[in-house]
């Protein structure tokens, strides 16, 4: 009998600033799942409270003969070399690896293994069990220095095997296993080949090369056209010789052998969700990657899968919890905005000609076009579609494409990748992503550019688009509710909006009244608008004059709901009493001006067909009608819309 025996402190205490064992038991034993390494874990009684299929077919007996039992029982004479190694982790709660040669008595023939045994602690770092990682060495390893080579790259493998633990950052797993194969294999070329399901190629990362840089992401390969794509698609190790390099078709084989590379090895990495690439191996040895080394690097290849798909896991969890708290964000200003409406008022018949619109279309997931002026309420409207739909669960995300100047608008409404453009430092979400499952509502979209219509257009046909910036395309499941208060089939004969987008968007309309139109609903508005800021103020009033009530129906009220909501607060916050008191003569005053913006909108209608006709009717650009007047081209197109200015008065 002979033993290898070391401690480390340090390894226990690595084990446990990531967490307890306990907590990591689970990721320990898909870790050694190799059929040639057993994972045993025993309490403080020494009774088996886990062991898997390799150990209990190393002692000659099933699983559930051991659950329960204690060393003693299992192992015999044998075990009386073996528990004092426990003990000794139970009392010091540090590591101890030794070397272990005996015959048990379930088998008849002679062993030869190496042990690993370590502490698990509680929360309060207390020693409750210890865990067993069993290797049993090959009958061929007879000597004592073939035994020791073999141990030691074990113990190298198992102590890699924890430092990958704590690494969740696919590029940190790049390196580690580039230091690793430095150390522990003699290979002259090594990568990782990721499968891309969304292009179908392998991804190649370079870990080791004696020909190039080290960790380099290279182009990726189809999986028909890689060397490595066999390995991958059956879940097998491939070895090719110098011979086999030369037959097979491989363009990438001849690049190998040009280099000097006699023999690759390739290993798939195959994780619980399937396979998920290789790891490839180059040697300038022909005679490379023996028997003696197959068993040590399929546990490679299965410790680094294991890790790269924590990495993946990590990386996802981590972008998805970046969206909720950037969905969150969003969705608090969204609830601030919603309470300043609570509801839609009215008895109207105009009210409920829309509202039994909203009713017919909301179960559907057709696109909704919400027309009208101004302040009628189109978010709303927007927002009733939204909860009586079957995605009301989900979100409903709103962008205002007036609000937001044009070079923004996309980055947006699709997100950016980081380096996108100068000052984007960060990948942004767009609000499409956010409204993945949900509703989105595009306020003003007929302000969009043209230049980006047609990304909008293929987001409603193909529900797909790629980042600003980016090369990956997203699939999103959107319900689009868009509205404006433009002509938009005067744009697209005037050319300022893509016909195809426009009826696209024109599935659906929904024509909003103005205020004047359902003026039956005005009291029931001012007695809503008085009860909401009176208690957001403070104050009792409980009274409305009944010739202020009839003045606030006969005003016209050019911003519609808006106006009148604005016109209420400001009532409010001049009353005193319990009164409700009415600056009427603003009304008045208004009427007055109103008129006389009449004959100012005549001179400036005027103006602005003088210059249209001067510029040739061109708009935009340096030289355009636009730049002359001073404004901004989709301000001059709205002011034309307004004034009821058509191509033909300014074009011969």
């Amino acid at each position: 009998m002979e033993y290898i025996c070391s401690t480390d402190e340090d390894d226990a205490r690595r084990s446990h600033t990531h967490g307890s064992w306990v907590e990591d038991t689970e990721w320990l034993r898909n870790l050694l799942g190799a059929p040639n390494v057993g994972f045993a874990i025993c309490d403080e009684n020494l009774r088996y409270t886990f062991i898997n299929q390799a150990l209990a077919k190393m002692n000659g007996l099933p699983v559930e003969a051991h659950l329960g039992k204690t060393i003693e029982d299992m192992l015999g004479e044998t075990a009386g070399q073996i528990v004092p190694w426990f003990r000794r982790v139970f009392s010091t709660g540090q590591t101890l690896e030794f070397q272990l040669t005996a015959e048990l008595q379930s088998r008849n023939e002679v062993g030869y293994w190496t042990e690993h045994f370590f502490p698990i602690k509680d929360a309060q770092g207390r020693v409750k069990q210890v865990g067993a990682v069993v290797v049993e060495l090959p009958e061929d390893v007879n000597s004592r220095m073939r035994r020791k080579e073999y141990t030691e790259r074990l113990e190298n493998l198992v102590q890699f095997s924890v430092s990958l633990m704590s690494t969740l950052d696919a590029k940190e797993v790049f390196s580690a296993v580039a230091d690793f194969l430095k150390r522990m294999v003699a290979v002259d070329l090594a990568s990782v080949a990721l499968y891309d399901p969304e292009s179908r190629t392998l991804r190649i990362h370079q870990l080791q090369s004696t020909f190039g840089a080290e960790c380099k992401q290279c182009d990726s390969m189809p999986v028909t056209e890689a060397g490595c794509g066999a390995s991958f698609l059956h879940g097998e190790m491939r070895i090719y010789r110098r011979d086999e390099l030369g037959k097979v078709g491989f363009p990438c084989f001849g690049h190998l052998l040009s280099a000097g590379i006699q023999s690759v090895c390739f290993l798939p990495l195959i994780t619980r969700r399937g396979a998920m690439g290789s790891l490839n191996l180059g040697s300038r040895d022909e005679v490379a990657f023996g028997d003696k080394d197959l068993a040590f690097l399929q546990q490679l290849a299965a410790q680094v899968a294991l890790a790269l798909e924590n990495a993946e896991s990590y990386r996802e969890i981590k972008e998805l919890t970046e969206k909720l708290n950037k969905e969150k964000l969003y969705l608090q200003d969204e609830v601030r905005s919603h309470r300043q409406f609570e509801g839609i008022i009215g008895e109207s018949v105009a009210l409920k000609r829309v509202l039994g619109q909203v009713r017919t279309v909301a179960p559907s997931n057709a696109t909704v076009l919400v027309l009208g002026d101004t302040g009628t309420g189109k978010e709303l409207i927007a927002r009733s579609i939204h909860r009586l739909s079957s995605r009301n669960a989900a979100n409903f995300i709103k962008l205002n494409c007036a609000a937001i100047p044009t070079g923004l608008l996309e980055s947006e409404l699709f997100g950016h990748e980081k380096g996108a453009f100068t000052g984007a430092l960060t990948q942004k979400i767009g609000r499409l992503e956010l409204a993945d499952k949900g509703t989105l509502f595009l306020d003003e979209v007929g302000e969009i550019p043209l230049e980006l219509q047609p990304k909008l257009l293929r987001v409603l046909q193909d529900q797909e688009f790629e980042r600003l910036g980016g090369t990956r395309t997203i699939k999103v499941d959107i319900r689009l509710v868009a509205a404006t208060n433009r002509d938009l089939a005067k744009s697209v004969s005037r050319r300022e909006f893509r016909s195809d987008l426009f009826y696209r968007l024109h599935v659906f309309p929904i024509h909003m009244p103005t205020l004047r139109e359902r003026s039956r609903d005005i009291p029931l508005l001012v007695r809503y608008f008085v009860q909401k800021f009176s208690k957001l103020m403070n104050k009792h009033i409980d009274t409305i004059p009944a010739e202020a009530m009839q003045a606030l129906q006969a005003w016209i009220w050019p911003g519609n709901v808006r106006e009148l909501e604005n016109f209420i607060e400001r009532s409010v916050i001049l009353s005193q009493g319990s009164t409700l008191t009415v600056p009427l003569a603003e009304l008045r005053s208004e009427t007055e001006l109103w008129q006389n913006d009449a004959t100012l909108e005549g001179l400036e209608r005027e103006h602005i067909l003088r210059v249209l006709r001067e510029t040739g009717g061109v708009i935009a650009g340096l030289q355009g009608a636009a730049s002359r007047l001073g404004m901004k081209r989709t301000t001059l197109q709205s002011r034309m819309q307004k004034l009821g200015i058509t191509r033909e008065e300014y074009q011969n």
